[in-house]
């Protein structure tokens, strides 16, 4: 993060953790926030070309922060699995790639979390998807696919802090009220490599926190998925906001660790 930082003119303090993340989400707000200056686009909208020194930079940090790679559950059993949603390509491979780990796992129930956003013309064109209107749709078309007759507790959570749809962390605490999580249970979450420093400080804060359960976050292998990435999904702009959201999560989870004072919006 230092030399990520160093690269576009910075010079991270040396400070205690609340200060390093306020003082990082305000840098990464400054340089690395290209969907807010878009006004809140879609991930997959936002394309920013980078200088070459920059976008390298940028690449190197993901792979060193755990953006930009895969790896396989760190227990061989788990009393839930749980699938995000996202955008439908996501959910397609997403539900793959749980249906695959639940297959060499012992796995108790399996639950898939998303939202009623409407999906777009290009979402609900992706094989697959026949008769698809929203996120939920997708994921519970994924799960049939991959998942056949197992059955996948789909939900659509409603969102929260008057917000126009759920984000990650709703989805979180829907899931969770309605199912009540043991202390000690594992949970396992799936998402996209990308996605998983963020959404696992999500998970840890909203579940871990609360239920005392223990949480592992994986991303799939975009090797090995049946629905390809889309060009510029691995690229140093992406990353870029990742690394910012996953800032503002870790941020976030020192907060309700601590009782600091101030929100992380």
């Amino acid at each position: 993060m230092r030399e990520l930082v160093a690269a576009f003119g910075g010079d991270l303090p040396e400070a205690d953790t609340g200060t390093l993340l306020g003082w990082l989400d305000e840098f990464s707000d400054d340089h690395w926030n290209f969907r807010g200056r878009l006004g809140g686009a879609e991930r997959d909208r936002v394309r920013v070309d980078l200088p070459e020194r920059l976008a390298a930079a940028a690449l190197v940090a993901a792979r060193e922060l755990g953006l930009a790679g895969t790896g396989d559950p760190p227990h061989r059993e788990y009393a839930h699995l749980l699938v995000l949603g996202g955008l439908a390509r996501a959910c397609l491979q997403r539900t793959e790639h749980a249906a695959r780990l639940a297959a060499a796992l012992r796995v108790g129930a399996v639950a898939a979390l998303g939202s009623r956003r409407p999906l777009g013309a290009e979402e609900r064109a992706l094989p697959g998807l026949d008769g698809c209107e929203t996120e939920a749709d997708a994921l519970a078309a994924g799960a049939r696919a991959a998942f056949g007759d197992r059955p996948v507790d789909v939900l659509t959570a409603p969102s929260g802090r008057g917000a126009p749809r759920p984000n990650t962390a709703d989805t979180y605490a829907f899931w969770a009220g309605r199912t009540r999580p043991q202390p000690d249970e594992r949970i396992l979450v799936v998402t996209s490599p990308i996605y998983v420093p963020f959404q696992h400080c999500d998970a840890i804060r909203v579940l871990g926190l609360r239920y005392r359960c223990g949480i592992d976050t994986v991303g799939f292998d975009p090797r090995l998925a049946s629905t390809p990435q889309p060009p510029g999904a691995a690229g140093a702009d992406r990353y870029l906001q990742e690394i910012r959201s996953a800032i503002r999560a870790a941020r976030a989870l020192h907060a309700a660790c601590t009782g600091a004072s101030g929100e992380v919006g």
